[in-house]
C-alpha cells in the first residue's frame, strides 16, 4: 500500500486522485486544497457573470464528501501545505480556518498548485476596486460587487482567455465594459491578421476595446493609460496573465526550468524521484519548436495527471510533447487554433521556412440555413509540406476543423494528407470537400507553384502604390463596395475583355473570398500572363482586416 499526497485539486490534482484510485483500492490518497473547493469548473467561471451558470454553487463539481463516498479519497479543503520536508518525506499543513498545523508523511507527492493571477504594483492601485478570477470565491465576489455598483462601468485589463471571456459575459449582463490590452492585439493564440475579426466583433458588441495602450496608474474609480486616456471604472478586473505557483517547490529545493515553472522529466517527475508536478505550475515540451514553454490549459493538465498516476503505478508514459490546441467563444464568433502561429515563429526566431494558405469557405452547404463562413489559416513547412499550425474563426463550426488539423500535426502529417482525409459529410454538417481538404488543396497548389498569392494585409500597400488590381466579382457586388483603385472585370466577362488587361505589369486578382480570383489567376496564367497574384481571402478579408 502506498500513501500519496496531492497538493491542489481542480483539473490536475483531482484527475490524478481519481486515476490513482482506479489503479488501486488499497492506496491512501489525500488531497489538500487551501481554498473551500477542491473540484470546480474553472473554465466556466466567467459564465457566472452573465447568468449562463446561474449559481456560483453550480461551478462546484465534487465535494469532499463525494470524493470520500465515491472514490475513498480524502479531500481536505481549507488546508494549505506550507512546507515540504523531502528528507523526512513529509509535509506540514496549516488549517487556514483554525490556524492548527500538523504533518503528513508520504510515499509519493504530486504538486498541482496551478498558477496565480499577476497583480502588478501599478501606482494608485489602492484607489480602485480590483478583482482577479481564479476560483469560485473570486467570481462570486466579482459578481456580487458589480451587481451592487452605482455605475455600470467595468474595465478589464488583459486580453487573454480569461479577460476576453469576462468581457463577453459582463457585456451580456448589461455592463459598460472597457477592455485594455497593452499589446497590439488580444488573444496571442491568433495571428494579427486573423484576430482583427475578433477585434471587430468586440467593437460591434459595444465594448470599448483599447489595444496598444498600457495602464500607467489609477485614481479614484479611474484607470489612467500611458496615452493619457482616462477610463471610469467602478470595478477593475486584472486578467494580465498568470505566474506558476512555485514558492513551495523552490523552498523544498525542487528545480525550476528555463521558463520559471517547475522542471519535470518525460514522466512529470521533478528532480526528486518521489515528487511529481502537473498543470499550470510546470513547463512542458513543445513538439513543434522543440523547446520548453508554459501551457495553461485544462486538457493538458488532465493528461499529465493521468500520466503521473500511471507512472506511480509502474506503467509506461508516452510523452510526445504538446502543440497547444485551444478554442474560445467571443460573442457570436468562435475561434480555434493549434500548433504554431506566424507570431510564434517570428518571436522565437525559429529557423523554419514556411508558407501560409488563407481562405474563406462555408462550414456547411450554402443552402443550409445554419451555413456560416469560416476564415481559415494554415501554416505549413516548405518544402516538406509538414503541417505546422492552423487558425479558424467564424460564427459556425470551427473547433471540429482545428481538431482535425491538431490530429494531423500530432501524427506528423503533411498538406498531402489533408487532401486525402475522408471526413463526415451531409449538408447540415459540412461540405463534400471539407474546409480541411481545401486547406490541403490550396497549400499543395502554392507549394507546387501552380499560382502565386499576396496576403490581404498587403492590399493597402498595393492600393497606395497604384498596383493593377482587378476585381472579378459581378457588377452588382462591385457596386456595393470595392477598393478605390480596383478595375471591375467580372469573371463571367474575363475572356471577352482579355484585351483590357495589361501585359506589362504585375496583376493582382481579387474577388469576394478568393475562390473566383484563384480560377481567374489560372486562366490568365494559361493565356500567357506572367506575373499574376491571387489576393488571399478577397474583399471580405480585406475589409475585416482594415
Amino acid at each position: 500500500m502506498k500513501k500519496i499526497l496531492i497538493i491542489g485539486g481542480v483539473a490536475g490534482g483531482a484527475s490524478a486522485a481519481a486515476r490513482l484510485r482506479r489503479h488501486s483500492e488499497e492506496d491512501e490518497i489525500i488531497m489538500f486544497e487551501r481554498g473551500p473547493h477542491v473540484s470546480f469548473s474553472n473554465c466556466c467561471l466567467p459564465y457566472h457573470l452573465s447568468g449562463v451558470v446561474k449559481e456560483a454553487s453550480n461551478l462546484v463539481l465534487m465535494s469532499p464528501e463525494k470524493f470520500a463516498a465515491q472514490y475513498k479519497i480524502e479531500a481536505r479543503t481549507n488546508n494549505e501545505v506550507v512546507n515540504i520536508d523531502r528528507a523526512k518525506k513529509e509535509v506540514k499543513v496549516k488549517n487556514v480556518i483554525t490556524g492548527e498545523e500538523y504533518t503528513e508523511n508520504y510515499d509519493k507527492l504530486i504538486l498541482s498548485m496551478g498558477a496565480k493571477p499577476i497583480v502588478p504594483k501599478i501606482p494608485g492601485i489602492e484607489n480602485v476596486n480590483t478583482f482577479t478570477v481564479r476560483n469560485v470565491v473570486d467570481i462570486d465576489r466579482l459578481n456580487n460587487f458589480v451587481k451592487g455598483m452605482e455605475s455600470k462601468n467595468v474595465t478589464v485589463i488583459g486580453g487573454g482567455f480569461i479577460g476576453v471571456e469576462v468581457v463577453e459575459n459582463l457585456r451580456e449582463a448589461g455592463y459598460n465594459v472597457t477592455l485594455v490590452e497593452a499589446a497590439n492585439q488580444i488573444m496571442k493564440t491568433f495571428d494579427y491578421d486573423m484576430v482583427q475579426i475578433l477585434h471587430k466583433e468586440i467593437y460591434d458588441k459595444g465594448v470599448n476595446l483599447i489595444v496598444g495602450d498600457k495602464v500607467s496608474g489609477f485614481e479614484k474609480n479611474t484607470v489612467i493609460l500611458e496615452s493619457g486616456k482616462r477610463i471610469e471604472a467602478e470595478a477593475v478586473v486584472l486578467a494580465i496573465g498568470v505566474l506558476p505557483e512555485t514558492e513551495l517547490a523552490v523552498k523544498a529545493g525542487i528545480e525550476l526550468g528555463k521558463t520559471g515553472a517547475i522542471k519535470v522529466n518525460q514522466n512529470y517527475m521533478t528532480n526528486d524521484n518521489d515528487i511529481y508536478a502537473v498543470g499550470d505550475g510546470i513547463e512542458v515540451y513543445n513538439a513543434l519548436f522543440n523547446d520548453y514553454f508554459r501551457l495553461s490549459l485544462a486538457g493538458p493538465a488532465q493528461k499529465q495527471a493521468r500520466a503521473v498516476a500511471d507512472h506511480i503505478n509502474g506503467m509506461k508514459v508516452n510523452n510526445k510533447g504538446y502543440i497547444g490546441s485551444s478554442v474560445i467563444k467571443v460573442f457570436d464568433y468562435n475561434g480555434a487554433s493549434t500548433g504554431l502561429t506566424e507570431s510564434i515563429i517570428k518571436d522565437r526566431k525559429l529557423s523554419l521556412n514556411y508558407e501560409t494558405a488563407e481562405f474563406m469557405l462555408s462550414d456547411r452547404v450554402g443552402l443550409m440555413p445554419e451555413s456560416r463562413p469560416v476564415h481559415f489559416k494554415l501554416i505549413y513547412e516548405v518544402p516538406t509540406g509538414r503541417v505546422l499550425g492552423a487558425q479558424a474563426i467564424g460564427k459556425g463550426e470551427v473547433a471540429k476543423r482545428i481538431d482535425v488539423i491538431a490530429t494531423v500535426i500530432k501524427f506528423g502529417g503533411t498538406i498531402e494528407d489533408l487532401k486525402d482525409l475522408e471526413l463526415c459529410y451531409a449538408p447540415p454538417f459540412g461540405t463534400a470537400k471539407d474546409i480541411v481538404n481545401f486547406a490541403g488543396y490550396i497549400s499543395s497548389n502554392l507549394l507546387g507553384d501552380d499560382y502565386k498569392q499576396v496576403h490581404f494585409s498587403q492590399v493597402r500597400e498595393l492600393v497606395e502604390s497604384g498596383a493593377c488590381i482587378i476585381d472579378v466579382r459581378e457588377k452588382n457586388e462591385y457596386a456595393i463596395g470595392h477598393l478605390n483603385t480596383a478595375v471591375n472585370i467580372p469573371m463571367s466577362e474575363i475572356r471577352q475583355r482579355i484585351n483590357e488587361i495589361p501585359t506589362d505589369r504585375p496583376l493582382y486578382i481579387q474577388c469576394k473570398g478568393g475562390q473566383r480570383s484563384y480560377n481567374v489567376c489560372l486562366l490568365l496564367k494559361h493565356l500567357g500572363f506572367k506575373e499574376v497574384y491571387n489576393i488571399t481571402g478577397g474583399f471580405v478579408e480585406i475589409t475585416l482586416f482594415e
